[in-house]
């Protein structure tokens, strides 16, 4: 029985993407950094994972994407995974496409290097799968707007997982500032949605791991109580059944999967959960230690759960879904993306807390309250995109460049001692005329509060 057509809107899409490399960070094509990852990356790894995936969720379709140094290593054990998830493209319809950098390429190479990683990493994967294969999208972390032009425009790929939503002092890259649902960016800074059609790149920009609102506040991580709050934390395993164990992990992710699915779904008319689980997890006790866990037992549970939850979510490649709202939406005019979650008391999710997000092609806004305590909402982040960004210089030869973030006139993060909440009636006369275009609601919201305290 053929499968009916997919359309965007009234449908939940759940995407799982895995990346194949040799080292943790391969800072340019023949420069690496971190742990030698070869030792788990085989076809023994790359069956545990998929099989895993299938037996949770029969009908999944996954993406890989490989690094420049798993294209090119000649070891058997790479040979072999190579071949292995070619036959998973014509068994499942996997996607299969190309990392530049393992996430990190614009931190570590010149913009025009990185167009070159491009195009020829593009090439190997259609050389490795043969039959004029293409892939629909790439993966890569963090990815310039040239770059993301370049895709578009040079190489016909229009959808990109460019982005990594509220990372910051994390890993080797900061990218804070941008929307965390799909996207064009702005010729000027990959966080910033294209304003009109002088900066449009026709490039859907995609996160690449679904967060819990309330920890992606925290800047880094912190250490609670002797725990460690975690920003990242939501749906990633390295934040969740890893870190955590199976029990608080799965349940991380799937209230960070519900705020989607239930509440999001309901406020956008359409949910999109997605996450990033490295072919190396599969064994990271291995290499990284990870306190003997593996996360494998946690992913057969959150996919489980999911589709009994929601047994109409759809498992989709990422090529496939960037495609699909890019078929949707053909701007950003009207993109209007809400979310509102309440904590679920793991980690450094409050239960006591509940956070609202907007984010359009003007701006994003955050609020936050205690809602058992019935406090006022405070306003927590407001990034302006109307304002002109620029994106940093090229790194020089053997520098790193890592903080790529769009900050500007408040941030959740609270890094900045401007950066401390504040009530909505506090902001400019200009700011609230900004707001009060998108969301008159939230000005009335204002001048109530002002009303009732004069009194």
């Amino acid at each position: 029985m053929k499968e009916p057509e997919l359309q965007l809107m009234g449908q939940r899409f759940f995407t799982l993407n895995t990346v194949v490399r040799v080292n943790q960070i391969e800072a340019t094509r023949d420069t690496i950094e971190g742990a030698d990852e070869s030792s788990i990356h085989s076809p023994t790894e790359g069956r545990i994972f998929r099989e895993a995936v299938e037996k949770a969720w029969p009908g999944a379709r996954i993406t890989w994407a490989f690094s420049w140094q798993a294209l090119k290593d000649e070891r058997s054990n790479y040979s072999d995974l190579r071949k292995l998830v070619v036959s998973y493209h014509e068994k499942f319809g996997d996607e299969i496409t190309f990392i530049p950098g393992g996430y990190f390429a614009n931190m570590y190479n010149p913009r025009e290097q990185v167009n070159r990683d491009l195009h020829d990493g593009l090439k190997m994967v259609s050389e490795m799968v043969g039959g004029g294969y293409r892939p629909k999208c790439v993966i890569a972390g963090f990815l310039a707007a040239e770059n993301l032009r370049y895709l578009a425009e040079e190489e016909g790929i229009h959808v990109c997982q460019g982005n990594i939503w509220s990372q910051y002092a994390v890993d080797n890259g900061d990218g804070e500032g941008s929307l965390c649902y799909p996207y064009y960016p702005s010729r000027e800074h990959f966080c910033k949605p294209a304003q009109g059609k002088k900066d449009f790149i026709d490039c859907v920009n995609l996160d690449g791991w679904t967060v819990d609102f309330l920890c992606a506040r925290i800047p880094g991580s912190r250490m609670v109580n002797g725990e460690r709050y975690r920003s990242r934390q939501g749906v990633g395993p390295i934040e969740t059944v890893i870190a955590m164990g199976t029990e608080l992990g799965t349940k991380s992710m799937i209230e960070t999967t519900a705020a989607h699915f239930d509440q999001g779904f309901k406020l956008n008319g359409f949910g999109w959960v997605t996450c990033t689980w490295e072919l190396g997890l599969v064994e990271a006790r291995k290499i990284y230690g990870y306190r003997g866990r593996n996360g494998m037992e946690g992913l057969h549970i959150w996919l489980t759960e999911t589709r009994k939850r929601w047994p109409d979510a759809k498992c989709i490649t990422l090529g496939e879904f960037g495609l699909l709202w890019r078929q949707h939406f053909k701007n950003n005019d009207q993109l209007d993306y809400r979310f509102t979650q309440r904590g679920s008391g793991v980690g450094g999710s409050d239960p006591d807390l509940e956070i609202c997000w907007f984010m359009n092609k003007d701006f994003r806004l955050a609020t936050l309250r205690n809602w058992k305590a019935g406090s006022a909402e405070q306003l927590i982040d407001f990034t302006r995109y109307d304002l002109a960004a620029h994106e940093p210089a090229d790194p020089k030869s053997g520098e790193h460049s890592c903080n790529w973030s769009l900050i500007n006139r408040l941030n959740q993060k609270g890094i900045r001692p401007q950066d401390q909440p504040i009530p909505l009636e506090q902001l400019t006369t200009e700011e609230k005329e900004i707001i009060k275009h998108r969301y008159p609601e939230l000005i009335k919201l204002v001048k109530n509060i002002s009303a009732n305290e004069s009194k």
